[in-house]
């Protein structure tokens, strides 16, 4: 099976069930840090965020002075997608720093964005999404990055609310289980076996959470269990997952962007709670 597809999308937005869903994010499933002096100090400042490398080929990572870096990578099950490039916008706080599209599949390579200014306190890793139909070398550059890149903390894989935990997403789970407990195995160029010092966690996000029905809490409960369900040995994958929505119907605020940004401080800089 190919895992790997092109993934950007805009955010879709009947809104049904933000009173029921918005606490949810705010307690197990999500936090809300909104006013988390951690989130502030590194988030705060959006204009200073910018792109600083693109990867399109096996063994060109860029060289960005060792920031810690956190990936993003969503499935797109026919023409139904994540809303990643939305999520990242929301995270980072800058609205039109990654083009989002109404058509899945936009994303071909790997974006890496700064947040903070020079030089930096991280690095947000835009991924191309996975999926029946993904390239061969879109895949092969992901899965060089997870083996050998050293700054890389935390791999986040996003799941539709609609469409939930799919046969795709749990084989993406063992794949990234496998290249994850690979970086302590591989060989060096030299033949002798090498020990990333950097353990790699997995972290599940539930998007598009405001478009789901009446049964909509239920439904977020059933996927947390189908991930822990799915979830492979060899690795840290964290949960429950978070629960997250961009853009909610009646201007209604967003939920779960501050959970996300928490977790990846939590994976880059160690920082948690409030």
């Amino acid at each position: 099976m190919r895992l790997f597809s092109f993934s950007n999308s805009v955010i879709q937005s009947p809104g049904l069930l933000y009173s029921t869903l918005h606490p949810i994010s705010q307690r197990g499933l999500g936090r809300n840090y909104s006013k988390a002096p951690s989130i502030i100090k590194a988030f705060g400042d959006a204009r200073e965020a910018s792109l600083v490398g693109v990867a399109s080929q096996v063994g060109a990572l860029p060289n960005l002075h060792g920031l810690p870096e956190v990936s993003f990578v969503p499935h797109r099950v026919r023409r139904a997608n994540a809303g990643k490039s939305t999520l990242l916008n929301a995270v980072i706080g800058r609205r039109n720093l990654l083009f989002t599209s109404k058509k899945a599949g936009r994303t071909q390579t790997l974006n890496f964005f700064r947040v903070g200014g020079d030089p930096g306190r991280l690095v947000v890793v835009d991924s191309p999404g996975y999926g029946a139909r993904g390239r061969p070398e879109w895949g092969a550059v992901f899965d060089d990055y997870i083996r050998n890149r050293n700054e890389l903390r935390r791999v986040f894989i996003l799941l539709n609310a609609k469409q939930g935990l799919t046969d795709v997403d749990a084989a993406m789970l063992e794949q990234l289980g496998t290249s994850i407990a690979s970086r302590s195995t591989d060989s060096d160029s030299y033949g002798s076996a090498k020990r990333s010092s950097t353990p790699v966690s997995i972290q599940p996000i539930i998007t598009k959470c405001d478009s789901l029905g009446a049964n909509g809490r239920a439904r977020v409960e059933a996927i947390a269990a189908d991930v822990r369900e799915a979830a492979p040995p060899e690795c840290l994958v964290i949960s429950p997952p978070i629960v997250t929505a961009c853009q909610t119907e009646r201007g209604l605020p967003p939920f779960g962007i501050d959970a996300v940004r928490q977790s990846i401080l939590e994976a880059c800089m160690g920082i948690s709670g409030r």
